[in-house]
């Protein structure tokens, strides 16, 4: 059995590969008051290192208002203008998911990125999405200024008022990606949260013989969030036949544990689990390979 006895013990298997979608031409911010906190978009290339050109802001248009507002009174987006609002609104969503947009007014060529903003919000119903404009007021430069925000577009996470994760300069596949996976409580996707939700999980399953197709990845894993909404998809295709769920082995300790029992040394790692026995597992994030893979373990022919 492999030894884990530190979280770094894990590997992410496959390299984050870049945005599909990338951000409009950043355009000067001739328009921002000596006030404001430097502003200015940081490109971010997936080592998590950066480059030392600095890039200029990259903002996100505000919501619309008057008229066009009554024409998308359906909008979750809630604008946050204070302190005070800001944490009202972390104190009010409980253990929800909070995203908050961090971005700045002046460059009308941002304005890409906030119509998937406004989709996600009318399809996560689940998740609370906030939109902090950086330059609109002192109050609003004060919020930034708290929670160390200098750089836009910045998008930041938080579950019961915890910031989980952040990103900076992301397109809207990452925004998408990164919403479904610290957030999507409302999918198909059965949740586990220690090893008596596998037990149980493999109890209820013992019965209908259906395939457990379990995905366990760490929280600030890439490759794991790259994937994730893939599995989401499938578990609402192959319902009938399989039963999709997730654990994060850093989430707790008995989560770890279990990640050391089944000698997970890699993830993202799917285990293939019927009958209460594990059949197999796949590592990694390749989409075609783990549908390959879970059609192989229901009995179905697969040729490469």
């Amino acid at each position: 059995m492999a030894s884990i006895t530190h979280c770094t013990n894990f590997i992410c298997k496959l390299p984050i590969p870049p945005s599909i979608s990338t951000h409009p031409k950043f355009l000067p911010l001739h328009s921002l008051r000596p006030s404001l906190p430097n502003f200015h978009t940081k490109t971010k290339i997936h080592s998590h290192r950066l480059h030392k050109r600095v890039f200029i802001t990259k903002a996100t248009a505000a919501p619309p208002s008057g008229a066009e507002a009554a024409k998308k009174k359906d909008e979750r987006v809630q604008r946050v203008h204070s302190i005070e609002e800001f944490d009202e609104a972390l104190q009010s969503a409980k253990d929800k998911l909070v995203v908050v947009e961090y971005a700045t007014s002046d460059d009308s060529e941002s304005i890409e990125i906030y119509p998937f903003l406004v989709d996600l919000s009318r399809t996560c119903n689940d998740v609370k999405f906030l939109l902090v404009m950086g330059d609109e007021s002192e109050k609003t430069r004060e919020l930034c200024k708290r929670e160390k925000v200098d750089k836009v577009p910045h998008f930041t996470f938080y579950k019961s008022k915890e910031k989980i994760h952040e990103e900076e300069a992301i397109g809207p596949d990452t925004l998408v990606g990164d919403v479904l996976y610290y957030g999507d409580n409302h999918s198909a996707v059965v949740q586990l949260h220690n090893r008596e939700d596998v037990e149980k999980l493999i109890e209820d399953h013992k019965v209908d013989h259906k395939l457990i197709v379990l995905d366990v990845g760490l929280k600030h894993c890439g490759p794991c969030v790259k994937v994730y909404p893939t599995v989401i998809k499938l578990s609402r295709q192959m319902s009938d036949t399989v039963v999709f769920a997730r654990m994060n082995g850093d989430e707790n300790d008995s989560c770890m544990q279990f990640l050391k029992d089944m000698e997970v040394i890699q993830v993202p790692t799917f285990l293939f689990i019927r009958d209460g026995k594990i059949d197999g597992r796949y590592v990694g994030s390749g989409k075609g390979e783990l549908i390959g893979e879970i059609l192989r373990y229901q009995g179905v022919r697969v040729t490469y």
